[in-house]
């Protein structure tokens, strides 16, 4: 615990994880993928193959972040318990919270309260996404109790956007400027006197980026494009001469090392390679859960599978790449519960790259056929139990 100027902070937990373990264990565990795995992550049901990713669910930030909320919990049965946002992007695991009546900051629902009503006898869990630096400047100023699950994997990001801002680097964060971490990321490059960033969404954008770098061309146009996704005052003509490249953690990894390699060349271009050190800093802050599990789906999809099913929230940023590299080999299904999976022949799903969520008809193709199962990293074991038994329903097993 930090309790500099007289405020608790709890970073560590609060050593209650033997008393919260039951409940976790049957809010999120299920005997049936324990069981698929000790096979080999391999399930034959007749004609049917279910094959299980080596690498899914829960992540050690996303379980640490879980444990910490309901150790929060066992700590104050009585206190007012709110989170800054949603702990992790998964329904399942935000509504257990929700029935454990912790609540949301500035919410709609029972438990939730103003940030503005905050004492210092509510307690506030910081998500896993970690939060912006005004809004944590806020709630110490309210005096509140602060549990902090921010993912470590975040944190390594935040010291690197950190660091290009004392050293006088624009700060191009490749992720969604919408996304929770990445506002709290870019909040750190502006925490600091002349700090400044950008955010890129693809590698269209880092084009544009690129080609501005090298000519300097457009500056009115440049600005209209990025609107919303750089920081306050930004200057193309000054800020892109000194860059460090960063990412959102949940990124596709082969896009986000594209999109560093796309920056150095066009500063190479701009400055030479004997003064590129001077102009560029790329580091890959993409974390190693999410590539295991990016690893994991390019490894299943490649031998014979059918269809695959990619569980987690819709909202999720790593569960919606995984699906974006299981739909470049084959049909590809996003849902974000075993309930998605409506019967044989109708699924409910969210298509690669699209915003969507649709119904689709078709989807379990008749005979022998081979179904990958995978999914993010804030998906509980059990929501993937529940959907590989809907699986086996809708094959007639």
């Amino acid at each position: 615990m930090d309790e500099s100027l007289g405020i608790q902070i709890y970073r560590r937990g609060f050593g209650l994880k033997g008393e919260v373990l039951e409940d976790l264990s049957q809010d999120y565990q299920s005997q049936l993928v324990e069981e698929i795995r000790a096979k080999g992550h391999r399930l034959v049901v007749g004609d049917l193959t279910l094959l299980l990713a080596k690498e899914f669910g829960f992540c050690y930030g996303v379980e640490r972040a879980v444990d910490y909320a309901y150790e929060t919990r066992k700590k104050f049965p009585e206190r007012s318990i709110c989170l800054t946002t949603e702990l992790i992007h998964n329904p399942r695991v935000n509504n257990c919270l929700r029935e454990m009546g912790i609540g949301f900051l500035n919410g709609p629902g029972p438990n939730d309260k103003r940030i503005q009503d905050l004492t210092p006898q509510d307690v506030v869990i910081i998500a896993a996404f970690g939060t912006r630096v005004e809004e944590m400047e806020t709630l110490r100023a309210k005096g509140c109790i602060l549990v902090d699950a921010t993912c470590g994997s975040v944190i390594q990001v935040w010291k690197r956007v950190e660091q290009y801002a004392q050293e006088g680097f624009t700060a191009i964060v490749h992720g969604n400027d919408r996304h929770e971490e990445t506002r709290a990321t870019v909040s750190r490059a502006t925490a600091f006197s002349g700090g400044r960033y950008l955010v890129v969404w693809d590698k269209k954008e880092s084009a544009k980026v690129c080609d501005y770098i090298r000519t300097e061309r457009g500056r009115e146009q440049f600005l209209a494009d990025f609107a919303q996704k750089y920081s306050s005052g930004f200057d193309p003509d000054r800020d892109l001469q000194r860059i460090g490249v960063a990412n959102q953690t949940t990124m596709l990894s082969s896009e986000s090392l594209e999109i560093g390699q796309m920056l150095k060349e066009a500063m190479t271009d701009r400055y030479g390679p004997e003064r590129l050190s001077e102009h560029f800093r790329n580091f890959d802050t993409i974390c190693s859960a999410t590539q295991d599990r990016q690893d994991a789906i390019h490894e299943m999809v490649k031998g014979q599978v059918d269809v695959v099913i990619i569980i987690g929230g819709f909202n999720s940023s790593n569960t919606n790449h995984l699906c974006e590299i299981a739909s470049q080999y084959t049909a590809a299904y996003h849902i974000d519960e075993a309930s998605c999976i409506l019967d044989g022949e109708r699924i409910r799903h969210k298509p690669a790259g699209r915003s969507e969520v649709i119904v689709s008809e078709g989807w379990l193709p008749k005979g022998p056929l081979t179904i990958g199962v995978t999914a993010g990293a804030s998906t509980p074991n059990r929501v993937v139990g529940d959907a590989i038994e809907r699986i086996l329903k809708a094959k007639g097993h």
